[in-house]
């Protein structure tokens, strides 16, 4: 498990146990109303839990196919490929793409409502990034 995510359910635990520690000094009346709001927090919590990766991924899917009409646009008759990474320390948005026609060749961009740019490049030994054939600038 990344810790990211470990964080984040340590911290919903915590609330929890906050609430449920408070609660414990309420007047007998009032405790039903601290366990009615422990239970809303956990609905809330598991809500987050399980909706937040579905929703990336409905995210993601849209922004490749801005990406893919982008580069359409931009490279027309070029054969690409995009992937992304999967793990919590990236930008589940930031997209990698290689073209067929430039092997060794990786480049990144950035999918925001408003605007795709380039990131990130990466070039094969011996290159700079300026010599690559879809080189944009990197955003700047």
């Amino acid at each position: 498990m990344h810790p990211i995510t470990v964080i984040e359910i340590l911290s919903a635990i915590g609330l929890i146990i906050l609430i449920m520690g408070v609660s414990y000094f309420l007047p007998r009346k009032k405790r039903k109303t601290a366990i009615k709001i422990i239970l809303i927090v956990i609905v809330v919590e598991l809500a987050f839990f399980a909706i937040r990766p579905l929703w990336i991924n409905y995210h993601r899917g849209i922004k490749t196919e801005q990406l893919t009409d982008y580069l359409e646009k931009r490279y027309p008759g070029e054969e690409f490929k995009i992937s992304y990474r999967t793990s919590r320390s990236y930008n589940p948005y930031h997209m990698d793409v290689r073209f067929a026609n430039e092997p060794g060749w990786s480049y990144s961009y950035s999918v925001n409502e408003n605007e795709i740019k380039q990131v990130d490049i990466g070039v094969p030994d011996a290159e700079l990034p300026e010599e690559g054939r879809h080189y944009e600038g990197l955003g700047d």
